[in-house]
């Protein structure tokens, strides 16, 4: 809201400059901190529709005035509380903790449970193979994407007096930067489970050493790149605010493009797996004895696809102000358990661990 508000007072204050070889005579335009009144002439009454700045807080349909007296302008009339209908009593806010709080136990727990898996599939000797690893890195990637946000809310939210769309601190800089990287970095890694679980399914190629560096590369290395870019385009172009503000940026796709990406091929890669299993438990392409084993994959792999990225298919094509309360529920409160989820299917419910 306040951005908003900025871009507003920008704007009225072009507008003023752009009325300042008018007639002297009357009253002439000024910005009120939430509107922008034009110049009028002596007597004249100018109204004024209640300000967006109002809107979440309330349905704000009504309408302020003030009149152009030889004096100057009149007081609002009437005023802003009472003819916007602002209650301190907001739903949104009260949405927005509640957002907040969901987010903060799913992360909280993810980040328990993550923490635990990883150290299970270290500990064990025999559980080391080139599966686990990825799956390590991956459960690493939603540690540091949990953390990055309790890390970033403290930056940017520690107070309710700090005005984070005016913050600009080399603090509040970093953790925004940190966060963007590490949600990238899940994304990537995501793909690497995909990418690995279909290679698996069509070859045994992705069971070399080689293999498994090049998904670092690729998980750990070409976020490192993107995000190295975007900060070069901020600190160039665009090195305003706490660079968490990124509407209408062109600089935001460098970040926002890979993921979108990376998400269209994890979803087409999904497609092609079921597709394969499909073909595998056809009866009259395989041994009765070889069903039960794909069947059991196809059911592990149906179960998956919710988790890696799917649900992100929904809103990732749509500009970023449509269906903003929805998107917020997904992304926030259903991603934070993604992290807990992928944590029971990968390690605590995988057989090898249980038999150990």
């Amino acid at each position: 809201m306040l951005f908003q508000l900025e871009q507003e007072e920008r704007s009225c204050l072009r507008f003023i400059e752009e009325q300042s070889n008018g007639s002297a005579e009357g009253c002439r335009p000024f910005w009120e901190a939430v509107v922008c009144w034009p110049p009028a002439d002596v007597g004249e009454t100018v109204h004024r529709p209640c300000p967006a700045f109002f809107s979440p807080f309330r349905n704000s349909t009504g309408s302020v005035s003030r009149n152009c007296t030889s004096a100057g302008w009149s007081r609002t009339s009437p005023p802003y509380h009472i003819a916007c209908s602002v209650d301190d009593d907001a739903p949104e806010r009260s949405f927005f903790a509640t957002v907040k709080l969901i987010y903060t136990i799913g992360y909280s727990v993810s980040l328990v449970l993550l923490a635990v898996a990883v150290s299970i599939l270290l500990l064990f000797r025999r559980l080391r193979c080139a599966r686990n690893f990825i799956h390590i890195q991956l459960f690493v990637t939603f540690i540091l994407k949990a953390v990055a946000v309790f890390v970033k809310d403290a930056a940017l939210f520690s107070s309710d007096d700090t005005n984070h769309c005016t913050l600009s601190t080399f603090a509040c800089k970093a953790s925004v930067v940190f966060c963007h990287y590490c949600v990238m970095a899940n994304f990537f890694w995501l793909l690497v489970e995909a990418l690995y679980l279909n290679s698996l399914l069509v070859s045994s190629f992705c069971h070399a050493r080689r293999c498994v560096w090049g998904f670092s590369l690729l998980g750990w290395g070409v976020p490192v790149l993107f995000i190295s870019v975007w900060i070069a385009s901020r600190l160039y172009f665009e090195d305003t605010e706490c660079w968490d503000i990124n509407e209408d940026s062109p600089y935001w796709w460098i970040i926002k493009g890979p993921i979108v990406a990376s998400i269209a091929v994890n979803f087409m890669l999904f497609m092609n797996i079921i597709r394969i299993l499909v073909q595998k438990l056809n009866p009259r392409l395989i041994q009765f004895n070889n069903s039960s084993q794909y069947r059991r994959l196809a059911k592990s792999t149906l179960l998956l696809i919710p988790l890696f990225g799917t649900h992100y298919m929904l809103f990732n094509f749509l500009p970023d102000y449509i269906n903003v309360n929805l998107r917020l529920c997904i992304e926030l409160c259903i991603g934070s358990f993604q992290g807990l989820f992928v944590a029971i299917l990968y390690c605590f419910l995988n057989q090898e661990v249980s038999i150990i």
